[in-house]
Parts: C-alpha cells; sequence; structure tokens
C-alpha cells in the first residue's frame, strides 16, 4: 500500500496564473492544477510546451470553478464543479468567469509531462 497527502506534494510547477502540484505513486501520478481568471492553456502554458495544443491526456475531477475546452477539430464544451471528464490531446482549455479553476487530475501522463519544456 502507498499513501500520500496533497499537503505535501512531489513537484510543483509555475506558469501564468497558474500552478500545478503532483503525486506520484506506483501506477499512478495525480495532479492537483489550480488556475486563476484570466488563465488560458494556450497563453499560460502552451510556450513552455512548445506546442499549438495541449498534448496531454486528461482524467479530471472539478472541484471547483468552471472551464471551457476546444478540441483541435473544433468541438467545445464545458465542465464545472462536480464534473468528472475525460479529454484527450490535441486541445486548449480556459477559465470561464471570475473563480479560481481548481482541477484534480488522475493520469499517467498529466503529472509527468503537464507544463514541461517540451524535447
Amino acid at each position: 500500500m502507498e499513501t500520500k497527502t496533497i499537503d505535501k506534494p512531489d513537484d510543483r510547477r509555475d506558469f501564468p496564473r497558474g500552478h500545478l502540484e503532483t503525486l506520484h505513486l506506483t501506477g499512478l501520478d495525480f495532479a492537483v492544477a489550480v488556475f486563476e481568471p484570466g488563465w488560458r492553456w494556450s497563453e499560460s502554458v502552451g510556450p513552455i510546451a512548445g506546442t499549438d495544443s495541449c498534448q496531454v491526456h486528461h482524467n479530471g475531477f472539478v472541484v471547483q470553478g468552471r472551464m471551457r475546452l476546444r478540441m483541435d477539430d473544433g468541438a467545445e464544451g464545458e465542465v464545472g464543479a462536480g464534473d468528472v471528464f475525460v479529454c484527450s490531446p490535441g486541445h486548449d482549455a480556459w477559465v470561464v468567469g471570475d473563480e479560481q479553476v481548481v482541477v484534480y487530475d488522475f493520469a499517467g501522463g498529466m503529472a509527468s509531462e503537464y507544463a514541461k519544456p517540451n524535447g
């Protein structure tokens, strides 16, 4: 058995208008992402990742706030507090409204690759 607390993350990555804290367990990377009003992936994280859209798969639970997602093919959707979502690579996302967005992400790729320079 392996247990960790989100109060003591293994790693923290700061980026404009947000941050990501990660926990690494055997078979699971867990992340708590915090996005401030005005945050948009293509403006805040895209320049760090070096890609036009987010190329990370997300299995998420929205704890607080609302976020809009637009896939590279033009499909759009919105998630908010209490929603569980899956989002494949190839998307942009942004905070909707004036409330901070908090997302728990249960994915192998999110914590290890998100907001890291590509290459």
